[in-house]
């Protein structure tokens, strides 16, 4: 049987690691405006009904990715929470002590990122494809 291995992380790291994730949200909202005001301009110059279908589908995944994004940036200001008050209640030495790495986020940001960034690809096919 596997034991879990329990893995450690300096305050610094884990806040550092919480705030690219934020930014990079961020970031990812602000492209898939982007990529929705390009599906809005492939929808004016063509009306066919396969291309209508594919505008639907990345609109679909789109309203999926924002929603995804949305709980995973709650999930990363919760445990940025968490820090926040340890660092509150205890602050002595809190940059030189332990805390419990993230593990089970990163994997989440990580599966988000990898499957964003395929539909990203996708997208991209697409509009070489149509434009």
């Amino acid at each position: 049987m596997a034991v879990a291995i329990e893995k450690k992380a300096y305050i610094g790291d884990l806040h550092f690691e919480l705030n690219l994730w934020l930014n990079e949200f961020q970031f990812f909202k602000d492209e898939v405006l982007i990529f929705n005001s390009r599906l809005e301009e492939i929808v004016s110059k063509n009306t066919g009904i396969e291309i209508l279908k594919e505008v639907e589908h990345f609109q679909n995944q789109y309203i999926r990715q924002n929603e995804v994004i949305d709980v995973l940036r709650h999930e990363v200001k919760q445990h940025e929470n968490i820090l926040e008050k340890e660092s509150k209640d205890h602050p002595v030495a809190i940059d030189r002590r332990y805390f419990e790495d993230h593990t089970e986020l990163r994997d989440q940001v990580e599966q988000f990122k990898k499957i964003y960034t395929e539909l990203k690809r996708e997208f991209m096919s697409f509009l070489s494809r149509r434009m």
